[in-house]
This record gives structure tokens, sequence and C-alpha cells, in this order.
């Protein structure tokens, strides 16, 4: 399910974050890794003269330097890669960011991505720009990185029965067949006989995996800061949810509780759809 991982780069720490994990998981799953740094419209082609008498800027030298920035984001990630006898190719685009990579992503299984960018310190959102526009317009699994995050260790499963839940329950398995990582199911239901039969399509998804498989449930507070709780205790590597929720109710195309995990969670977390 996880054989070609397509990581986005723009060089900033946020991207490295992103790129040791896209090569900590491709080491683990034995998948490829494609990089895609993309030299952003808004910065070669936003300055123009606009009838104010003022003359724009020769854009050589920007458009030189982001080309440059890109290629060197893209031999830091293979170098990285290499390193862990990754398989890895990288190449730069032109275009707006998010949109280059969506369309890159049609050939690859899963999207790796920094939640803050090269701007990161100009934002007002706990989301990148970036990784925000992805989110919204991919169809692709996506894992969200947080600088500074690793990932390796336990995975915490987010589960409540909807379609994108189970489809996340089950790339979690598919992951931990080859890392062989223990999985912490969560559960959010202020119904016990609820929590009790998705805790039974859990094990029904989960099946006889030879790793420890511990069950987790609460009824108070909100579902999403209860999901970034039990990671921080279980001290996961990685947190699996479904990009949607049972009631579809959505901000900007993602789920709430995805977008709110998403957004404040200190650990990487893979949106499945």
């Amino acid at each position: 399910m996880i054989s070609t991982i397509l990581v986005a780069t723009d060089g900033s720490d946020g991207s490295a974050a992103a790129e040791r994990a896209a090569v900590q998981l491709g080491s683990r799953m034995r998948a490829r890794i494609h990089g895609l740094s993309v030299i952003e419209d808004r910065f070669t082609k936003g300055f123009r003269d606009t009838g104010l008498g003022v003359a724009a800027p020769n854009p050589d030298a920007l458009n030189g330097f982001l080309r440059a920035r890109a290629e060197a984001a893209l031999r830091r990630l293979s170098e990285r890669a290499r390193a862990a006898n990754v398989e890895v190719q990288g190449h730069p685009a032109e275009g707006i960011a998010d949109d280059r990579i969506v369309e890159r992503a049609e050939s690859a299984d899963l999207i790796v991505i920094g939640r803050e960018g090269m701007h990161a310190a100009f934002h007002t959102a706990l989301l990148g720009s970036t990784a925000n526009g992805v989110l919204r317009k991919t169809t692709k699994p996506v894992l969200v990185v947080p600088s500074g995050a690793e990932v390796g260790g336990p995975i915490l499963v987010a589960f409540d029965g909807s379609p994108g839940s189970r489809i996340g329950a089950s790339l979690a398995v598919h992951i931990v067949t080859r890392t062989a990582d223990p999985i912490h199911v969560f559960v959010d239901s202020k119904d016990k006989g609820r929590a009790s039969a998705r805790f039974d399509e859990v094990r029904g998804i989960v099946g006889t995996l030879p790793v420890p498989v511990r069950e987790i449930s609460s009824t108070l507070g909100r579902p999403d800061v209860k999901i970034v709780d039990s990671a921080r205790e279980i001290r996961a590597g990685l947190i699996v949810m479904g990009a949607y929720g049972r009631n579809r109710i959505s901000e900007y195309f993602l789920g709430s509780n995805a977008a709110a995990v998403a957004r404040t969670t200190p650990v990487a977390v893979l949106l499945a759809r």
C-alpha cells in the first residue's frame, strides 16, 4: 500500500523534519522516495509594472536564488536517503506549490510534508499555507510532520468508525507489518456500548498482528485534545486517523478533529483517505 513516498521540501527547518520522517518511513517500509521542491510563481512572477511608474526588479537574480535553493534542498534529501539505503530521486518544479505537490502525488502512495514551511515565522495559523492547501486539495493520504518530530515507536490509531478511520486502521496494519511497532487504538465515545462495538470493529481490521495492540477509550473532553494527549502519554511516533469524521463536518474540506490534531500535535500525523 505504501511503496512510493512523495516528500515536499523547501529547505526550511519544517521541511527538514519532513525529509527525516520520509527517509525513516521509507527505510522501514522499503519504499522509494520522490523529492519535490517548487519554485513558486508568486515570487518569480509576482513583481510587475503596475502602471505606477515603478519599475519591476530584474527577476534573474531571484530566479537563480530560488532554483539554487530548490536544488540544494533536494540534494540534502538525496544525501539523507542514500545514507539510509533508500532509493530516491528528486526534481524541482515551477508553479503554485500546493498544486504541483498534488499533481506529482498522483503517482505516489503517500505525501509527506512539513507542518511549518519556509515562512513559518510570519504565519498567524498553526498550519503552513502549503500544507493547508495540499490537505484541502489532495485525495491521497498525507503525513504532516511538525518540526522536531521523528517517525518511530508506537502508533496511535484514532478510530471513530468512519470510512476514513477504517482506511487509517488498515494503513496502520500495513505499516506495522513492516516496522513491528505496537499499536494503541483510541476510541472516543460517550456511549460504552458504541465504544465496545468500535473496538470490535478494529479487532476485525487488526486481526492477528504479531505486535502488541492496546485499547484506549475516553468519554470526557474534546476528541482532538484527547488524541494528542494520548499520543504524548504513550510516546507515539505516529498518529493515524481519518481525514474526515463520522459526521463529515468539515473545516476547509478537512474534518474538524483531523484539522485540530494536525495543527496542534507534536507528533507526526497520517491523515488517511
